[in-house]
């Protein structure tokens, strides 16, 4: 490897005590490459930490990789109590896969991603998923995790967001998996007014939020965004699906842990 002359690298760590930079990829990989040119490298470490942590920011990680002469690159860092996360990446960004992103994210283009993972202590709000649809243009795969909504007020959001909120357009999303057992973010992307899914076929969720939000799929306001699914997955015991397969009306395979009786 010694004479490569372009290394591309994509790589998620978890583990360790420090996080990947700079200063770890020129020891161990660029310092033996001499005649690298070209290096394309995506780098996630998610390690844990505690009090005593010196915490680095966006910042100080670009500095490390601009001191080994990588320049253009761009970083995402985040903490929570117990863990944080490094994303370090050459730009363009160039692979099609990225997790693990919270809140707080760069203003770049992400051109070539496709699956997308987000993860975060606090809640995911309108905003987020509006920057979210203009940085990832071409997303077709969303995961959503959050734990934080557990007790919102969800009458109140409804009142005050629905009617004062751009429509996010979601022109390429396939797929949508929302890991989270409130109904706040089926709302966000199955409501009309909130949300514009046309290519959306398969659905991960908790029934049970499914069924409150379609209001026993009967909501005219949520039937669009449902028109076009094809397979239903969920999380918690679900309804015989000739009980609501009128409002998915190409629906094929249902998939849950077991038939409410």
């Amino acid at each position: 490897m010694i004479n490569l002359e372009k290394l591309t690298l994509y790589i998620r760590i978890t583990d360790r005590s420090t996080f990947v930079d700079g200063t770890h990829l020129h020891k161990e990989i660029l310092m033996h490459m001499s005649q690298l040119h070209i290096f394309i490298f995506y780098i996630s470490t998610i390690i844990q930490i505690d009090d005593s942590f010196h915490r680095l920011s966006d910042n100080n990680i670009k500095k490390i990789f601009q001191n080994i002469g990588y320049y253009q690159t761009s970083c995402i860092v985040n903490y929570s109590r117990s863990k944080a996360i490094c994303h370090g990446f050459s730009l363009p960004f160039a692979f099609d896969h990225l997790e693990m992103i919270t809140n707080t994210f760069p203003t770049i283009i992400f051109h070539h991603v496709t699956y997308l993972k987000v993860f975060d202590d606090v809640e995911f709000k309108h905003d987020f998923f509006i920057r979210i649809a203009k940085a990832f243009p071409l997303l077709k795969h969303l995961t959503i995790i959050n734990k934080i909504l557990l007790f919102m007020d969800f009458d109140k959001y409804e009142a005050d967001y629905i009617q004062s909120c751009p429509i996010i357009q979601f022109s390429h999303l396939i797929s949508l998996d929302i890991m989270v057992q409130n109904r706040y973010y089926v709302e966000q992307f199955l409501l009309d007014t909130k949300a514009h899914v046309p290519r959306l076929i398969e659905l991960t969720l908790f029934y049970s939020n499914l069924k409150n939000v379609t209001k026993n799929f009967t909501r005219d306001a949520t039937r669009h965004n449902c028109a076009n699914i094809k397979r239903l997955i969920f999380y918690d015991p679900c309804d015989y699906p000739t009980k609501f397969n009128h409002y998915f009306p190409p629906l094929n395979i249902v998939s849950c842990p077991s038939i409410i009786s």
